[in-house]
């Protein structure tokens, strides 16, 4: 149990369903119908869901095929997550990043709201990860691929009713519960880092 809840932490971090709802509002602001804007969102979602289990699929395969050793890739991970989780904390936020990436065309739904709003770096590093095959049994690979899509499906949930809970929170709020996720992300990626260093080393010496 507290490994799926580690796992579901970790994963709405690097997601950030709530961060994505100033994106939206912006990316569907010229949108007059809610049809429109529902559509949107289901496809956003649809493409972040590919991307992300294409990482699960084959992320891993991909990695054994440039002879990368998993600890190594873990270690790069971490980091990798560590500078996403600063920038989420002392940067700009994820919806003020993000909003300025706002494209008005139709693919505004690929870019950046699926990547990399909802499919971030952070969140195709971490479905490899946590989909390791020589840590994880097939069993904990498809819960990891349920909470993903657990996660896609809340996140397409608060899309549909971003302007209402924008109303709510504002975008101070969505500011303020970004930076929390960052903070709780950093904890992680440091982990990551650690547990990863500790794998390779002793695998060197065993």
């Amino acid at each position: 149990m507290d490994s799926i809840i580690h796992k579901f932490v970790l994963l709405w971090a690097v997601i950030d369903p709530i961060g994505t709802i100033p994106v939206f509002i912006g990316v569907t602001a010229a949108i007059k119908t809610t049809a429109e804007k529902n559509k949107i969102a289901i496809k956003a979602v649809i493409i972040a869901s590919l991307v992300l289990i294409f990482f699960v699929v084959l992320g891993e395969i991909l990695l054994d095929a440039m002879d990368i050793p998993l600890p190594a890739f873990q270690v790069a991970g971490g980091v990798v997550l560590f500078l996403f989780a600063l920038t989420m904390i002392f940067g700009d936020s994820k919806p003020e990043q993000e909003v300025g990436m706002i494209d008005k065309a139709d693919n505004a739904a690929v870019f950046p709201l699926a990547i990399p709003s909802i499919a971030s770096p952070g969140a195709m590093m971490a479905a490899v990860l946590l989909t390791d095959n020589h840590r994880y049994s097939l069993l904990d690979q498809t819960i990891t691929t349920g909470i993903i899509l657990l996660i896609l499906l809340v996140t397409l949930l608060l899309m549909l009713a971003a302007n209402r809970i924008s109303s709510v929170i504002g975008d101070t709020g969505a500011n303020v519960i970004s930076r929390v996720m960052g903070l709780i992300l950093s904890a992680v990626a440091m982990n990551a880092v650690m547990s990863g260093l500790h794998q390779y080393y002793s695998v060197s010496t065993g």
